[in-house]
């Protein structure tokens, strides 16, 4: 199994939020970690279902003046696609990662990781931020979900 990990640090610019913070959520078992040495490991699972329990709440932007400025709504999803070899899902993470990286004001502080399962063949895509980001990215996930059912 291609189980992806993530150290402290790697959260922490994904986020947006202080390594501190992060290792206060382990420590009190709202995320899930490993120890490697002396440094925390969470798998892309941990993660997914650390954001899915807590993303909306930690989901934050700061004004001009460094206040936080905390939006009403903030959405997690978690899509798994199939693909037929590890050239499509190749294909499929690209268009994908060029979506996500439009950069449209409206997307706020979104995140969107994708994990290849499988030997490659499965992607999980964790998808984190505005309702305008899950939308726009569900709308591209669902493309290739209607070409399988067309199959």
């Amino acid at each position: 199994m291609d189980e992806k990990f993530y150290s402290v640090d790697d959260i922490s610019k994904m986020l947006n939020l202080h390594q501190k913070t992060l290792r206060r959520y382990i420590q009190s078992g709202k995320l899930r970690a490993g120890k490697v040495g002396k440094q925390y490991r969470i798998s892309g699972h941990d993660l997914s279902v650390f954001l899915e329990d807590s993303g909306a709440a930690m989901l934050h932007t700061e004004t001009a003046d460094n206040k936080p400025n905390i939006p009403k709504v903030g959405v997690s999803a978690v899509v798994d696609i199939s693909a037929d070899d590890k050239d499509e899902a190749d294909r499929i993470t690209g268009a994908l990662l060029a979506a996500a990286n439009t950069k449209d004001p409206a997307y706020g502080k979104s995140t969107i990781n994708i994990q290849h399962l499988n030997g490659g063949r499965k992607l999980r895509i964790m998808l984190w931020g505005s309702v305008r980001f899950i939308e726009t990215m569900l709308g591209c996930v669902s493309i290739y979900g209607d070409e399988q059912e067309e199959l």
